[in-house]
């Protein structure tokens, strides 16, 4: 894990490299498995676990009742893929630039939705879940309501 302690270290010393995301959805329409996945992806999670892990559900009640009940964050060093002819500033010819993803993974159960403003005015944008056989649910349009009131750019993903 070293090389992921020297990773985050130099990419918070570019803010440009920096950006924050809380994952907001009705509950039980896939946060916590997104979170894993992108987990999986940052080499933080094993792609056996990736989807299933419930790793950022960190208390003992989310793990007995299976909901998240309190944001929780986690940075995640990654590689964004560049396009060199549509990114016109990027002489180098680099198809990759790295990137420093601070996530929340927010509860989905209307009972906590202050812990969903909280995380939404710690972030740049919002990843709106929605489960495609459910649809839009009541939940789905109360946190998208809270990230449009806090000024969070929405990002749908079904």
């Amino acid at each position: 894990m070293a090389w992921v302690e020297d990773k985050l270290r130099r990419l918070l010393r570019d803010p440009e490299c920096v950006r924050n995301v809380t994952i907001i959805a009705h509950v039980d329409h896939g946060k916590t498995t997104l979170s894993d996945s992108l987990l999986q992806r940052a080499g933080l999670l094993s792609s056996d676990k990736s989807g299933t892990a419930c790793a950022l559900d960190i208390n003992e009640q989310e793990q007995e009742r299976g909901i998240t009940i309190a944001s929780t964050s986690i940075a995640l060093p990654l590689d964004l893929a560049v396009d060199p002819t549509v990114d016109a500033e990027s002489k180098t010819g680099a198809t990759s630039r790295p990137l420093l993803l601070n996530l929340i993974d927010s509860p989905g159960h209307s009972d906590f939705n202050s812990e969903v403003t909280a995380a939404l005015r710690l972030t740049d944008g919002a990843v709106v879940v929605v489960d495609a056989s459910e649809g839009v649910l009541a939940q789905t349009e109360t946190v998208l309501r809270q990230a449009i009131a806090e000024g969070v750019k929405p990002c749908l993903f079904v």
